[in-house]
């Protein structure tokens, strides 16, 4: 009998949907919201687009902030400001979610996919560091991918699930070639890397605030940096590139990646509380920690030296070996008590979408990606229906463990 076909009547069932992770409205949303409805700023220009930009830069650490429809736009922005053009070649972290793959698609260019560090799932920097020292060669004035003959444009890490990537090294070797470096610091907001923001670091950041996120306009997103030209070059380019905003001259062509003031207008209520979302963040990772680390075949997330991690989604990996039951069949056995997890996005150089990239070899990435189930980890997450998804864990691990072996 497998452990999803097992009796539920040892464990309390929960009678309401225990959820992943939902938005977190209890601030000045509606108040913000309605004066948008009231003033009839609800389209893309108003105060709160520009209120919400500066609450942004001043969160990430930079001078700018532009914002946009979505994070995948501000990504899209950010690889043009970075002067990657078609055929290039853009180094990026294989275990994420697939937007920044896209991005990079979107002007033709190529994505390179990095393999995580086995640590903390993030990008690994020896993995850049390998392959721009020893699968590239400098000709003329570009680093170029000895294989492809491809020119090597810039790199693109990704924050994943909270915490920090290390950047050091990356940036190190970023600057001996001239390299930009575009983060995806979506899923790190509030976090920091010994005193620098995700965001900050690079040439340029990019986040996301859709639904699921720590702080959330429904949609939208914002590029961050410190360089003046490219903040300009990118509020030009996503308000449709207007030369001449009387007479609609455009000299290039633009994008209508603008925020609406109706969720900026959420947004800055949002980002008034981004403190006390993070405090409740580290507030269930530290109870998961704590009750989760006895049980067999658990790895629980770790937090580097100098970190500072927002545990967007928990996130834990299970041996089947050693715990007796397989990532997807705990997912189901959850699933059957009414409690929503999820695995890790399925790495990027596995995706049927970039299947015409080059093949890549990233067995860490891999190894977690069979491993890896996500927590209810919502910031409302009361401490009950915590305690019901520890219990419901602990009982499910336990019994499955020891009846693996017995027999």
């Amino acid at each position: 009998m497998s452990l999803s076909q097992k009796p539920l009547t040892a464990i309390q069932l929960s009678e309401e949907l225990i959820p992943l992770i939902v938005p977190e409205i209890r601030g000045n949303e509606w108040k913000y919201v309605k004066e948008c409805l009231d003033t009839n700023w609800v389209s893309s220009v108003g105060s709160y687009v520009d209120k919400f930009e500066k609450m942004v830069a001043d969160q990430a650490g930079t001078r700018y902030a532009v914002a946009t429809v979505n994070g995948t736009a501000a990504l899209h922005i950010a690889l043009i400001l970075a002067g990657v053009q078609a055929d290039d070649e853009v180094l990026i972290s294989t275990l994420t979610f697939i937007a920044p793959a896209n991005a990079i698609r979107y002007l033709g260019a190529w994505p390179v996919f990095i393999d995580a560090e086995s640590k903390y799932w993030q990008i690994d920097p020896a993995g850049v560091v390998d392959f721009i020292e020893n699968a590239c060669h400098w000709e003329g004035q570009a680093l170029r991918n000895r294989r492809t003959g491809r020119r090597v444009s810039a790199i693109l890490p990704v924050h994943i699930l909270g915490h920090p990537a290390d950047l050091d090294r990356i940036l190190e070797v970023a600057e001996k070639y001239s390299l930009p470096v575009i983060e995806d610091a979506t899923e790190a907001l509030g976090s920091s890397y010994r005193g620098k923001n995700p965001g900050s670091m690079g040439h340029a950041g990019c986040f996301s605030f859709n639904g699921n996120k720590i702080i959330t306009t429904g949609g939208g997103g914002m590029l961050v940096t410190d360089n003046a030209e490219w903040a300009a070059r990118a509020k030009y380019l996503t308000t449709q590139a207007k030369d001449d905003p009387i007479e609609y001259v455009h000299n290039s062509v633009g994008y209508n990646y603008r925020l609406t003031n109706l969720l900026a207008a959420m947004g800055c209520a949002q980002m008034e509380q981004l403190a006390t979302f993070v405090e409740a963040k580290r507030t269930i990772a530290r109870r998961y920690q704590e009750s989760l680390a006895p049980l067999p075949g658990l790895r629980l997330p770790e937090e580097a030296e100098g970190a500072f991690s927002s545990f967007w989604m928990y996130t834990v990996l299970i041996d089947e070996k050693e715990s007796g039951i397989g990532s997807r069949e705990f997912l189901r056995a959850l699933a059957a008590r009414n409690i929503q997890t999820r695995p890790l996005w399925q790495p990027i150089h596995r995706s049927p979408a970039h299947a015409d990239g080059a093949a890549a070899c990233c067995p860490n990435a891999d190894a977690i990606y069979s491993q890896a189930i996500s927590l209810p980890c919502s910031v409302g997450l009361t401490r009950s229906d915590q305690s019901h998804v520890i219990e419901v864990i602990t009982g499910l691990l336990g019994k499955y463990n020891q009846s693996t072996t017995v027999g």
